[in-house]
C-alpha cells in the first residue's frame, strides 16, 4: 500500500452535502482518501480545489 499527494479541482455543487458526495467519488478514482481539505475556491470560474492524501493497493 502506498500513499499519495493529489489535487483535484470539483465544480461547486448545490449545497455542501452535494459537494461532499462529489469531492468524495472523484477522490475515490484515485484511491482510498484518508483525509482530505478545500484549497482554495475561484467564484469566477465556480471550481473547488482540493489537496487529498489517498493510499493505493500496490498490484
Amino acid at each position: 500500500m502506498t500513499t499519495h499527494f493529489i489535487t483535484a479541482e470539483i465544480n461547486l455543487q448545490e449545497t455542501p452535502t452535494e459537494l461532499q458526495k462529489t469531492i468524495e467519488a472523484e477522490l475515490k478514482k484515485q484511491g482510498e482518501p484518508l483525509r482530505w481539505a478545500i484549497a482554495s475556491v475561484d467564484i469566477t470560474q465556480q471550481k473547488a480545489t482540493v489537496e487529498a492524501v489517498v493510499t493505493k493497493q500496490e498490484s
